[in-house]
């Protein structure tokens, strides 16, 4: 059952760190106009002459693109930090990377330097790069097996929260001009002082305590607060047994995670889900959603309201995602999810290149848009981080979290950089290419990743091994041995069932 005390870690966890990490990705669209007469104007006072076109473009394609690319070396500092802070330290540690980056954005102004800001993007990535990852670990390794996809999700509905309220305040009557963009950048800062305040009275991880530390007393003692009851014995033993099958093994780098067999399709997968869901064009929509409500006769003036109602549909969608993963399974909303983005990509590149000879198919354009934001909300956006922390062990999670991390986030870059090429390029067309990304990840899907609603790490863990044909062999729930099935070499090459 949902206890008060995991009910209030997610909530400030996922508060405090994926909230933020959704509004700053939103944060710079609406006060865009005002910062950039800000970089011309602090330019214009330092050398008496205008800013020429192509630095603009450049400052703020830098301004834009940063955040990602600190999201990049943030996802790369989640192994060390997680295996030598814990969970619950390195999201307090995080935390001074949000507050200084707020405060640098906030005062930017004042002290009249634009380069602050791009900076503070860097830094606001970096935090936002450890968040998106140690946030679902933290959580899913907090969770008991039957709430584990549900509160996997909440990161994702408060990340869609995050661009919600950046797009309310950031409307033009009420921060989106050119007193109020300063305020916008650093209210970033308050739900990072809120969980630097609260979180530390919250308990960490018990597997990390149990697994990684050897400390059982601790791990008992917090797993009983989170579940609000003193029997936690099958808990803790499916804790020992993971910790046991783990024992004599190390723990992964990315490096022998990369080449360690008997993780081989885990690790395909995360690659593949996390690709496909930055990949799938869910930026390239969200930047031509203005566009095509423009060329569907909304006023100009509206077309801002318009965004925050498209906003909204992502947060209620992400929030049915909470309440139906763990009864139609992570399987299912994958497939759904990008079956749905596969169509309305489609369908949206047919509307947008006959709008101009047949009227109605501007409103068809914006079905596409709705529906392909639900179907990202459901699934392509929030699962994958859950798959991540259920496909993994132990010893092997935050170093997968790390390369799915990475991934995430190279690939946010890189749309980030190419979208406008291609978009030149291609028109609407550009719309085909994320519907193969689509289908192709659904394919992979269909055929290779697993249901694992309801089952323990072990359980999926078992799953997996008979995909990358290696045997687990079990004595009295005790692992002992992994084997590797023999390649007509006539002998079995031995792996201690540690390193899994």
């Amino acid at each position: 059952k949902m206890t008060l005390l995991l009910a209030l870690v997610a909530l400030i966890s996922a508060f405090g760190s994926s909230f933020q990490y959704g509004y700053n990705v939103s944060v710079i669209n609406s006060p865009a106009p005002y910062m950039q007469d800000f970089y011309n104007r602090t330019h214009f006072n330092r050398s008496g002459e205008p800013m020429d076109n192509n630095l603009q473009t450049i400052l703020w394609s830098l301004t834009v693109s940063m955040f990602p690319l600190g999201g990049f070396f943030g996802s790369l500092l989640v192994w060390p930090l997680v295996n030598s802070c814990g969970r619950k330290g390195t999201l307090l540690i995080n935390n001074l990377f949000s507050i200084a980056a707020a405060i640098l954005m906030g005062t930017s102004e004042l002290a009249k330097t634009f380069e602050v800001i791009i900076v503070s993007r860097v830094i606001m990535g970096i935090y936002a790069g450890l968040a998106s990852n140690v946030v679902p670990m933290f959580l899913g390794e907090l969770s008991p097996k039957n709430l584990r996809g549900a509160i996997g999700v909440v990161p994702q509905l408060f990340i869609t929260l995050g661009i919600l309220v950046a797009q309310i305040l950031g409307l033009n009557r009420i921060l989106g001009n050119a007193e109020g963009w300063p305020v916008l950048l650093g209210l970033t800062g308050i739900p990072s002082l809120i969980q630097l305040l609260t979180l530390p009275f919250f308990p960490e991880s018990p597997r990390y305590l149990l697994i990684q530390k050897g400390n059982e007393k601790q791990a008992r003692r917090a797993l009983q607060k989170l579940r609000g009851w003193d029997d936690v014995d099958d808990e803790i033993e499916e804790m020992r047994q993971e910790d046991r099958s783990e024992k004599e093994g190390k723990r992964f780098s990315v490096l022998s995670l990369c080449t360690f067999r008997a993780l081989r399709w885990q690790l395909i997968s995360i690659i593949v889900m996390m690709m496909g869901q930055q990949l799938s064009g869910v930026n390239g929509v969200f930047y031509y959603a203005d566009r095509i409500f423009l060329s569907a006769g909304v006023d100009e003036n509206n077309v801002q309201y318009v965004t925050v109602s498209i906003g909204a549909v992502n947060v209620v969608m992400t929030l049915l995602a909470v309440f139906i993963v763990e009864s139609l399974g992570r399987r299912i909303l994958l497939l759904a999810g990008f079956g749905l983005c596969c169509v309305s990509c489609a369908v949206l590149t047919l509307a947008l290149n006959l709008q101009t000879t047949v009227s109605w198919m501007s409103y068809l354009s914006i079905v596409c848009v709705i529906v392909y934001i639900v179907g990202h909300a459901i699934g392509a956006s929030p699962i994958p981080f859950v798959m991540i922390t259920e496909m993994f062990l132990q010893s092997s999670r935050p170093a997968a979290f790390m390369v799915g991390g990475s991934v995430h986030w190279l690939s946010n870059f890189t749309v980030g950089l190419v979208f406008l090429y291609m978009e030149a390029g291609l028109g609407p067309f550009c719309f085909l290419i994320f519907c193969a990304i689509c289908l192709a990840t659904m394919i992979y899907i269909f055929f290779i990743v697993p249901e694992t609603k309801n089952k323990t790490f072990m359980e999926i863990n078992r799953i997996m091994a008979k995909r990358n044909k290696v045997e687990i062999e079990d004595d009295k729930e005790e692992f002992k041995d992994f084997h590797t099935v023999p390649g007509g070499q006539g002998e079995k090459k031995e792996i201690s069932s540690s390193e899994l």
